[in-house]
């Protein structure tokens, strides 16, 4: 364990764990993605990274559950798998959203946000029920530890070290 890993989010995989390959590490992370789960991960397509993983926010099975939360803002993971030195790195990216007709657009935050961000958004909302009785309508909570926690997880089981990047490059 380093000296400063509390503070700076550094999570390193136990000694005993096998170190995989940068392959074995990128197919884990991939893995991650099932048709109930709220988020996404994906190759990225420019060099930047290599994976990022996203709110599944303009996906139409999700973008309902997303607008009736009201999401003002989404983020981004992106990550760069380091083969040298047996790490992820990993940033933040956020974004506002726009609600257009029930269709989500995004847009990039003006202040262009990056680094490291943990958010929780919950609410519900009451109104009459089809049966004509007030009642619970819907009722949502989307936190950031729902895709950072199996994100990392997948690579400490893969005995590589996360490790969050809030300023510099990625």
């Amino acid at each position: 364990m380093g000296l400063f890993d509390f503070l700076t989010g550094v999570k390193r995989p136990d000694f005993a764990t096998e170190k995989l390959n940068k392959s074995d590490v990128e197919e884990a992370i991939l893995a991650l993605n099932r048709d109930s789960a709220p988020y996404k991960i994906t190759k990225c397509e420019d060099d930047d990274c290599d994976l990022i993983a996203e709110w599944k926010i303009v996906d139409a099975k999700w973008y309902e559950i997303f607008a009736k939360a009201g999401l003002e803002k989404t983020f981004r993971i992106k990550m760069r798998l380091d083969s040298e030195k047996l790490e992820v790195r990993a940033m933040d990216e956020e974004f506002s959203v726009e609600w257009r007709a029930g269709v989500p657009s995004l847009k990039l935050e003006l202040s262009g946000f990056k680094g490291q961000k943990n958010e929780i958004s919950f609410g519900s909302a009451y109104a009459f029920t089809e049966e004509l009785k007030p009642g619970k309508v819907y009722n949502y909570r989307f936190n950031s530890s729902e895709i950072k926690n199996p994100l990392k997880n997948a690579v400490l089981n893969c005995g590589w070290v996360w490790r969050p990047v809030a300023l510099g490059k990625l």
